[in-house]
């Protein structure tokens, strides 16, 4: 009898632990969902429809196409969103990255030649996947390139009559030369900086008291109030230190409008909510800590401005009640010319025209930032 129950109680035993030590090895298959409500057909959208994770949305082999041809042409003449220029003080160069993560360089900020390749994302999923928002920072003696990646054949959340959302992350990559060609920091296939359920898009960097932040776009598409959230890098910049804190929700902004309610729709889908967009942070003369960033107001695009109330990331933050520039602009970022003076590059649209890059004066003198006049070199 004592044999019959020790037996019965190792079988109830094994009962238990073997479906567990299944579920903990298997990894939760997403189905894509019903989304929002379709955009009527004269409505304003971003961005065309999208299939996410899906059979549609199953990567083939990109076709081979010809290189663009490398020449020489003004600032007037380019289109291009998300542009970012960095001032390369060693030979007095200014290089431009933008959405599409092709390189220009300029001596003047007039007149630009390019598009040069410069990213290498071989071996990774990003490869052969278009590159948003790209931007160049040094530290030490090495470039690093920010990006922003969408892999739609990954499903990441199926947000119900909403959005299926898929794999955004903003990476690091890293070469000797401001030219490059980057690569990734990471190498390792499947890597994500930041963490993979969440859409992450915009990434920049920013050093405070020795310590590499990563401010980056915590997406509205999946949280529908989109956030502003940093993260700390280790030294090497290969991997975050710490989960993510959010810095601020985009509707505590006056002027960032819900989409609906100024009838924008988004990837053809009428969904409801408040855009970040675009961080970058800057000092004034003074010390003060502030905050670049885009979401969607009354005209369509538009840019913002907040200021940390205690001169740090930590915040807290405080948003201006009047967007910085509302006339369908946004995405903008400050710099320095080699001659001392402070710049803002922007890019604005007419209607449903082209994105393209302009150049304003700024007064950064004293707390806040003051936008100036139209510059043209």
């Amino acid at each position: 009898m004592k044999k019959i129950t020790l037996l019965v109680m190792i079988m109830l035993s094994l009962s238990v632990v073997q479906p567990a030590t299944a579920q903990t090895n298997e990894k939760k298959q997403l189905v894509p969902g019903e989304q929002a409500p379709l955009a009527n057909p004269d409505q304003n959208s971003f961005g065309g429809i999208r299939n996410v994770g899906t059979t549609k949305s199953k990567r083939l082999p990109w076709p081979a196409r010809p290189e663009p041809q490398i020449q020489t042409v003004s600032l007037d003449d380019l289109s291009m969103s998300d542009p970012f220029v960095f001032p390369h003080e060693e030979t007095k160069t200014y290089y431009l990255t933008s959405t599409g993560g092709r390189l220009y360089k300029s001596k003047d900020l007039k007149m630009w030649t390019g598009p040069y390749k410069i990213i290498d994302l071989t071996g990774t999923w990003m490869d052969s996947l278009w590159v948003a928002a790209a931007e160049i920072h040094k530290f030490g003696d090495k470039y690093y390139l920010a990006g922003t990646w969408s892999d739609h054949t990954t499903l990441i959340e199926a947000v119900p009559r909403r959005y299926n959302v898929p794999r955004n992350q903003t990476q690091l990559l890293v070469s000797d030369s401001v030219e490059g060609p980057y690569k990734p920091l990471v190498a390792e296939y499947d890597f994500c900086l930041g963490p993979e359920d969440w859409d992450i898009i915009d990434g920049t960097l920013y050093e405070e008291n020795g310590t590499v932040y990563m401010i980056f776009v915590h997406e509205w598409t999946q949280l529908i109030d989109g956030t502003m959230d940093y993260m700390p890098l280790s030294t090497d910049l290969t991997h975050r230190t710490a989960e993510p804190t959010t810095i601020f929700r985009a509707s505590e902004a006056a002027w960032s409008k819900e989409m609906n309610s100024i009838g924008e729709a988004t990837f053809g889908m009428k969904m409801p909510g408040w855009v970040t967009d675009g961080p970058q942070l800057f000092r004034t003369k003074t010390g003060t800590l502030g905050m670049l960033w885009s979401s969607w107001g009354e005209h369509r695009y538009a840019q913002g401005i907040a200021y940390s109330e205690s001169g740090s990331i930590k915040g807290p933050w405080v948003q201006e009640p009047e967007a910085f520039k509302g006339d369908n602009s946004g995405h903008g970022m400050l710099f320095t010319t080699f001659e001392g003076k402070r710049l803002f590059i922007i890019h604005h649209a007419e209607e449903r025209g082209p994105r393209k890059p302009q150049l304003y004066e700024v007064d950064d003198s004293g707390d806040k930032l003051v936008l100036g006049q139209r510059y043209h070199p």
